[in-house]
């Protein structure tokens, strides 16, 4: 039998280009050659595709230097013929199913989803309606509390709307909408916890500071009440359309760092391997943990997600369990908790790239 050729999309142009790069080094080191025929393909900051240029397989984080794709001599720029479908990668020929191991926007989104319904290729994850609405956090509240599943109370708000100079106009909207502090200030659209600030208090000056810095990354900004729980991660797996979605026993990444006002930032996730580690199942009751597992697959179904999906929830002290966010394209690093999760379910990391990719490949 001919091997299945598989595109492995990685970097684009989204704030998370580095961790797209590791997460395809993963991937691409443990995908099974024997019955598949991976091409790189890399997708520089500006947007270029290009085949051939530095192999992604010798790039992970041991030595602090996030790594990017860039134009080298011995690359060849990939041009796309619509018309052409699954033979419309130029130069690269057939390709029978594309793993976009991209993160954030312009991968994560729906837009690339989009391009590839259009050319008929079957790809790997959330289709377009689910990637754009798990991509904006706002519009992802709406759909789970109109599906019933309690999320965190918060505001969106136009970050170019608001500076300084009327900052006290937005504490009047946290206030009216009965939000207590902390809260967490985060672009709506964005990932791996960038423009991420927690505001302790009513102070105006701070408050404007943090919408300044998410909307560094999204102009649609998200102010949320900070809650007093647990945060909970499920990996959901449902490869083939229409199938019941499966879960992992949920993970928790756990800090290690002193003091107990830290939360989980981007170096704490890829820069400071010191700074947490991942315990799979949490340490939970086990009532809770197939609670946990409840609410994920049944926000899986509620956004109509496919493929995988990595749904974080919040464990209250009273047993509540609440939908933070929904990754549908989660972190693939051999160290991210989602493969992780389901190895200690028992699907190994290289068997789940096998699965995802065979669920499509048609």
């Amino acid at each position: 039998m001919a091997k299945k050729r598989v595109m492995v999309l990685y970097g684009g142009r989204s704030d998370e280009h580095s961790i797209s790069c590791i997460s395809a080094s993963g991937v691409l080191k443990a995908i099974d050659t024997e019955r598949f025929e991976p091409i790189a393909v890399g997708i520089t900051k500006s947007g270029q595709w290009i085949v051939g240029g530095e192999d992604p397989r010798g790039w992970d984080l041991s030595g602090g230097v996030l790594p990017t794709v860039e134009v080298t001599p011995d690359c060849r720029p990939v041009t796309l013929d619509v018309t052409r479908g699954r033979d419309g990668f130029m130069p690269i020929g057939h390709v029978d199913v594309v793993f976009p191991v991209l993160h954030g926007p312009y991968g994560e989104d729906g837009t690339l989803q989009g391009l590839l319904e259009m050319m008929d290729v079957p790809y790997v994850g959330c289709g377009v309606f689910a990637s754009a609405a798990c991509m904006d956090k706002h519009y992802t509240k709406i759909l789970l509390a109109a599906a019933g599943i309690p999320v965190a109370p918060g505001i969106t708000v136009d970050a170019r709307a608001y500076d300084e100079s009327n900052a006290d106009a937005l504490l009047a909207r946290v206030e009216e909408a009965g939000l207590r502090y902390p809260v967490f200030v985060k672009p709506s659209r964005a990932g791996s916890s960038f423009g991420v600030t927690k505001v302790e208090s009513a102070d105006a000056e701070a408050m404007a500071a943090a919408v300044a810095e998410a909307g560094r990354h999204d102009w649609k900004v998200l102010v949320e009440q900070g809650i007093d729980a647990r945060e909970i991660e499920c990996a959901v797996l449902c490869p083939k359309p229409g199938d019941e979605p499966m879960t992992s026993w949920p993970g928790e990444i756990v800090l290690d760092r002193e003091g107990n006002d830290q939360f989980y930032d981007f170096d704490s996730k890829y820069m400071d391997n010191t700074a947490s580690h991942v315990e799979v199942p949490a340490n939970l009751p086990e009532d809770m943990l197939r609670r946990v597992r409840e609410v994920a697959a049944k926000a899986f179904l509620a956004v109509d997600a496919a493929g995988l999906s990595r749904v974080d929830t919040f464990v209250t002290p009273d047993g509540e369990v609440m939908v933070n966010e929904i990754n549908t394209l989660p972190g693939f690093t051999p160290i991210s908790l989602y493969p992780k999760a389901w190895e200690a379910n028992g699907l190994k990391y290289a068997d789940l790239i096998t699965t995802l990719i065979e669920g499509v490949a048609r």
